[in-house]
């Protein structure tokens, strides 16, 4: 035998061996790591099972379509200079678009894109994709600096183990993300609210018990002395959303600087999301508050209209005709809808997981909401709707509550 051969495939017997090693190390020994300790153990336990030299994991980044390396054994490079393969080109390329194995018996520049395989020296490879949930979110490569043929249950042994791998990431990506949607959401709801002559304020925001998704509020004055109110809610849920309405809140504000009247900005805000943000999709109301604050003008792409209650009368829906969602259709004119805001009235703005519930009409939410608001000082009133409407249930979706209540001339702000 010559350096060059291939290296015998090993024996049925030893196949079955590390197969049952496998399952072992990733059903009891790899289950006290967290996933993240879990993926670099179990690619140098894989690499150790398969006799190999290197092992990698390149996970699909679905915004550019490329495999991005993300961890290794004995092939650290990859990680480190950060290397990205198109999906469709090349070794791992391949096998994610196809969703199959692939072995190699010649590793150069025509089999592989990236050249940190063949300048290492890597003779054969076997890959396999990583699958979860029906999806291939990437792709476990292991590698053989000598020649050898890799068989059908090197590749099944390899597959189970990608298996394992898939499922550590997507545990791992989902955490994160929840984290980081969850930091960020709050970072861009208002931490105080402003203080405006003549008015009183609370709000209130309850992440959901599923995953934390795009709703907002916020509150601003302009130069002119008018005070600002939008509340929004982004489709979908997770990092993306979150990252969406953190677009979203910053843009609104610009366009508000321009133009005081708040159909143009709702406009201006629909037109940059549907060139910058293909296919998203959002309920927003904006209000713009007159400098006395005895009237509000207000247009709606497609979210609730606010609750408004008057002293000594029950509170009712604001009059505000509902224009197009965010995202549907281009160049769509919302209407402007004009409330009068008598002196002591409340104005209560909110999304939809504060008035949704499953197997309930949209309009028995709104009129339990209705019955639970009154024109009484808003923190007061933000405790009495989440007693009303939350009680002690966690919440389903995320919710954000905000009070907006003007003052009676001469009354002091003690019990704001």
């Amino acid at each position: 035998m010559t350096a060059t051969d291939p290296v015998p495939a090993a024996d049925p017997v030893t196949t079955e061996a590390r197969l049952r090693d496998i399952q072992s190390i990733t059903d009891t020994a790899l289950s006290r790591l967290d996933d993240r300790e879990l993926l670099s153990e179990l690619l140098v336990r894989i690499r150790g099972a398969l006799q190999a030299d290197t092992a990698a994991v390149l996970l699909l980044d679905s915004s550019s379509g490329q495999l991005v390396a993300t961890a290794a054994a004995g092939l650290e490079e990859e990680v480190r200079q950060g290397v990205r393969i198109p999906v469709g080109r090349g070794f791992a390329g391949r096998i994610a678009a196809g969703c199959q194995p692939v072995i190699l018996d010649r590793v150069d520049h025509t089999t592989v894109l990236n050249p940190i395989l063949w300048s290492k020296g890597i003779q054969s490879m076997m890959g396999v994709p990583m699958v979860a949930e029906g999806t291939v979110i990437g792709v476990l490569h292991v590698g053989s600096l000598t020649r050898r043929l890799f068989t059908s249950d090197d590749v099944e042994l390899l597959q189970l183990a990608a298996d394992r791998a898939a499922a550590a990431v997507r545990s791992v990506a989902a955490q994160a993300d929840r984290v980081a949607a969850t930091a960020l959401q709050r970072s861009l709801v208002p931490s105080a609210l402003p203080a405006v002559a003549g008015t009183e304020m609370a709000a209130r925001y309850v992440p959901g018990s599923g995953a934390v998704g795009g709703d907002w509020y916020d509150v601003f004055t302009l130069p002119s002395g008018q005070l600002c109110v939008t509340v929004g809610d982004v489709a979908g849920s997770g990092l993306a959303a979150a990252v969406i309405m953190g677009r979203m809140r910053s843009s609104l504000r610009s366009y508000a600087l321009e133009t005081t009247d708040p159909a143009e900005v709702l406009g201006r805000l629909d037109r940059k999301m549907q060139h910058f943000e293909p296919g998203a999709l959002a309920t927003v109301l904006y209000a713009v508050i007159a400098p006395g604050l005895d009237r509000m003008h207000v247009a709606s792409a497609g979210h609730f209209p606010p609750v408004i209650a008057r002293p000594g009368r029950s509170a009712e829906l604001a009059g505000v005709r509902r224009g197009l969602m965010i995202g549907v259709a281009p160049d769509v004119q919302r209407p402007v809808s004009t409330v009068p805001v008598p002196p002591g009235a409340l104005l209560c703005f909110y999304t939809d997981g504060l008035v949704e519930r499953p197997g309930e009409l949209i309009d028995d939410g709104l009129a339990r909401l209705c019955r639970a608001v009154t024109a009484q000082f808003p923190g007061t009133a933000c405790a009495a709707v989440m007693g009303a409407l939350v009680g002690s249930e966690p919440a389903r979706d995320d919710i954000a509550l905000l009070m907006i209540r003007r003052q009676v001339l001469g009354e002091d702000d003690a019990h704001a």
